[in-house]
């Protein structure tokens, strides 16, 4: 079996358990969908300076709190992913890295930030990094024991283990897969179908040569990070043009789909479901509709839910206002689908897709 990138580890590292993660016990009336208020970065307008809306997370949980889906008391609270945690994935070196402001602004693309004292960086910007990295952890080990989970943040697919970039500081899909490969039973391979605008160049160099990992990508083809390294990792590529919409795009997402698991039979599929893909999206160039946002996920869950994959999903990239509406009126649909449910509700995983 081929080496993992993300198993070379710099000499002198040590690595302990991070089981610390994953809450043994989370009751049977919680939803598998996990968020803290953490999550949202907000300082001193800062984040306003960035395209990305640094504090849609919060807003996504509001509404489905509004529909009367979830409340405090019934979703999964994460823990804060500690240095241990990140080296399971990330060198020595790139954590280093993170302690110089300049870096951390490189990587967020918020010039100002170099300017900040780098506790405060530490506190305002990578603590809600680390925290949906904690959460991503947690979400793929909640994925195994219920079927599904949803971490409301995370994605942060341009990050890898020794560089960070696009707004990505901590590449938590891989380590949330490096995880679940050296603590939970009965993983020992997994999928990871990658539909955000971009393409997922982090999590490509971390599983470079390593046939653990079938890396299905969808994404604009004209647009960051344009990483021609990076795409010999991808198993199942589609590039994209600008302005493609949503008949062309789920008719390629779902022949993607079929041909991954023709090809692959994963133990867990991590969903990064972006929504840049949608029309006005000033990143991602793509003409999806809201309408297509949801059905595009509700493929994805249909599909693993069929074949009784695990399925964790997060929610990356999306530059506009309404992606928290979409996004929650798309965890709204999958509920009505029967395609989710909470532990003991009965859940009919009725799909259209063969």
């Amino acid at each position: 079996m081929a080496t993992s990138v993300i198993d070379k580890k710099e000499s002198g590292e040590s690595v302990s358990d991070p089981a610390h993660l994953y809450t043994a016990h989370v009751p049977a009336d919680c939803w598998p969908i996990v968020y803290s208020p953490i999550y949202n970065i907000s300082f001193l307008g800062m984040e306003k300076l960035h395209p990305f809306d640094a504090g849609k997370w919060g807003r996504v949980v509001n509404y489905l709190k509004e529909a009367g889906m979830i409340n405090d008391e019934t979703i999964v609270v994460p823990r804060e992913a500690e240095e241990q945690d990140l080296l399971l994935v990330h060198t020595k070196r790139y954590i280093n890295s993170l302690k110089y402001s300049l870096v951390v602004a490189s990587i967020t693309e918020v010039p100002p930030v170099a300017f900040l004292p780098n506790f405060i960086v530490q506190r305002k910007v990578l603590r809600p990094f680390r925290l949906q990295t904690g959460g991503t952890v947690m979400a793929g080990k909640l994925a195994v024991d219920r079927g599904w989970a949803i971490n409301v943040g995370g994605g942060f697919h341009h990050c890898s283990a020794d560089k960070g970039g696009g707004f990505c500081a901590y590449a938590d899909i891989s380590i949330s897969i490096k995880f679940l490969f050296q603590h939970v039973e009965g993983i020992s391979k997994a999928m990871i179908v990658d539909l955000d605008a971009h393409q997922g160049n982090g999590h490509e160099r971390d599983f470079m040569d390593d046939d653990r990992v079938y890396i299905l990508d969808v994404y604009n083809r004209s647009i960051y990070p344009g990483d021609n390294y990076a795409k010999r990792a991808i198993r199942c590529r589609q590039e994209l043009e600008i302005g493609t919409s949503d008949d062309v795009y789920l008719g390629t997402v779902q022949r993607s789909l079929q041909r991954a698991l023709y090809e692959f039979t994963p133990d867990i599929i991590i969903y990064n479901g972006g929504t840049d893909i949608l029309d006005g999206d000033p990143l991602g160039a793509l003409s999806v509709s809201p309408q297509g946002i949801i059905e595009r996920d509700r493929l994805v869950f249909a599909t693993a839910r069929s074949r009784h994959i695990p399925l964790l999903m997060v929610t990356s990239g999306g530059y506009q206002k309404r992606t928290a509406r979409i996004i929650a009126d798309s965890v709204l649909n999958l509920r009505s689908c029967g395609l989710i449910g909470r532990e003991g509700d009965t859940v009919e995983c009725t799909s259209n897709v063969e």
